[in-house]
């Protein structure tokens, strides 16, 4: 734990205090708890968001992807594998979720006529309509978690977290 952490603790901090006894360094301590803290808040704003998606008839991934179409602008159209990135999703979960999408009625998939081999996907009206109020619910629930944190702490933690992931971002494992 920091010095100047003025004795407020989180449950991460209990985590860290386990890995202090256990002998671990200072640096993997911080690195530990960097990512165990951007997970639970990741966590609390898909718990918070779960009901109002499900009310939808959406599930987390489905909602990702139909907003990663939406972030493609008109004609809202991405081809799998570029879904697959902006989504963060595995290929095999991007096909997952886009047969269930269209089988709603929120996407079609079209031909490329640039390429043979490949199709792209494609926001339908409806599907246009569910990601508008998935959005509205996706504010509410950010809101909701985030309540009570001044925004001068949420800046700081989204530019801190910015300059983590340009460095390890870009790394692949396996």
């Amino acid at each position: 734990m920091g010095d100047d952490d003025g004795g407020r603790r989180d449950e991460v901090d209990e985590l860290a205090a386990a890995w202090r006894r256990d002998g671990l360094d200072e640096d993997v301590m911080a690195m530990l708890e960097v990512s165990k803290r951007a997970a639970r808040i990741g966590a609390l704003v898909q718990q918070a968001l779960r009901g109002e998606l499900a009310e939808l008839g959406l599930t987390y991934a489905e909602f990702e992807v139909l907003t990663a179409l939406n972030r493609a602008g008109e004609p809202y159209r991405l081809r799998p594998s570029e879904l697959t990135r902006s989504a963060f999703l595995t290929s095999g979960g991007t096909s997952n979720v886009l047969q269930r999408l269209q089988k709603a009625g929120y996407v079609e998939r079209e031909a490329n006529t640039g390429d043979a081999r490949s199709r792209f996907v494609q926001l339908t009206a409806e599907g246009l309509r569910v990601t508008a109020l998935g959005l509205e619910a996706s504010g509410r629930a950010h809101r909701e978690v985030m309540a009570g944190v001044p925004a001068e702490a949420v800046r700081g933690a989204a530019d801190a977290l910015r300059d983590v992931l340009l460095v390890i971002g870009k790394r692949r494992f396996r």
